[in-house]
């Protein structure tokens, strides 16, 4: 009986602390009614009045207008203050969504709820297009203005529609790849092309090379052979002339004289 005592004890402990606790956790916030249906309200007229109004061509102009001009219209045409980049963004969501949506029917529900944060208020309105249907999710910040910072458009896709654009997409990724890797392949396989081509370019540069010295060989020679010319000519004219003035001193004629050859002596001071 004390052991059973014990247990419902300690089985009554644990109940308390659970109960304590669930009673300690954050309440959430609770919109107010009239604070939901004005901010519904002024989401279902932007829908209707300003997005939908508006052909792709003409919200385009106004999109390029910029954030200041759009805080401006919205302000004075819908009463609310709006974070004009967000409204930029709004409207180009709207115009990508046209073609898949088809053209605007009808708003079939409404709701506005505070964010997990508490922090900011998310209307969505439920929309039926001619081709498809889709959600407009607007987030207004809980400050005194209810400024609406976001508005986009998202299109509901069927299950079928989200598996093929999944196929799709996993086709583009896996085909992507493989062409990469195709190209890849194809230039690693260029590169043993490259040594024969360096090889090619060696064989000419060696060519050309072998002719300019073949060129430069043949002109030394010749210029050495025009300067043992000139040499020659000079050596036979001072030997005639010494044996002219020989002869004229008494001292005997020098008689004919060639030069046949002359051979360069290595160790000569005449080359130093």
């Amino acid at each position: 009986m004390r052991n059973m005592k014990k247990i419902i004890l300690v089985l009554c402990s644990f109940a308390c602390l659970f109960s304590l606790t669930a009673c300690g956790g954050e309440t959430r916030k609770v919109l107010d009614a009239q604070v939901a249906t004005s901010l519904e309200q002024t989401t279902s007229d932007l829908v209707t009045q300003f997005l939908a109004a508006v052909d792709e061509n003409q919200a385009q102009e106004i999109a390029d207008q910029g954030g200041e001009y759009l805080e401006y219209v919205i302000s004075n045409y819908f009463g609310i203050r709006a974070n004009g980049n967000g409204m930029v963004n709004a409207l180009n969501s709207w115009n990508s969504s046209r073609e898949d949506l088809g053209d605007f029917v009808s708003i079939t529900g409404m709701n506005a709820t505070y964010d997990d944060s508490d922090k900011d208020i998310i209307v969505t309105l439920d929309i039926v297009g001619s081709k498809r249907t889709a959600q407009v999710e607007a987030i207004y910040k809980d400050d005194l203005y209810k400024t609406l910072n976001s508005l986009t458009t998202n299109i509901n896709w069927t299950f079928g529609e989200k598996m093929e654009k999944a196929g799709l997409n996993t086709l583009l990724g896996m085909g992507t790849v493989f062409i990469v890797l195709i190209i890849i392949s194809i230039i690693i396989s260029l590169f043993g092309f490259i040594p024969k081509i360096q090889a090619a370019f060696k064989n000419d540069d060696d060519v050309k090379s072998s002719a300019v010295d073949n060129t430069i060989a043949q002109i030394v020679e010749k210029e050495e052979q025009n300067d043992d010319l000139e040499i020659a000519a000079v050596i036979a004219a001072a030997i005639a002339a010494a044996g002219s003035a020989g002869s004229q001193g008494g001292s005997g004629s020098s008689g004919d004289l060639v030069v046949r050859s002359i051979v360069r002596r290595p160790n000569s001071m005449w080359n130093k």
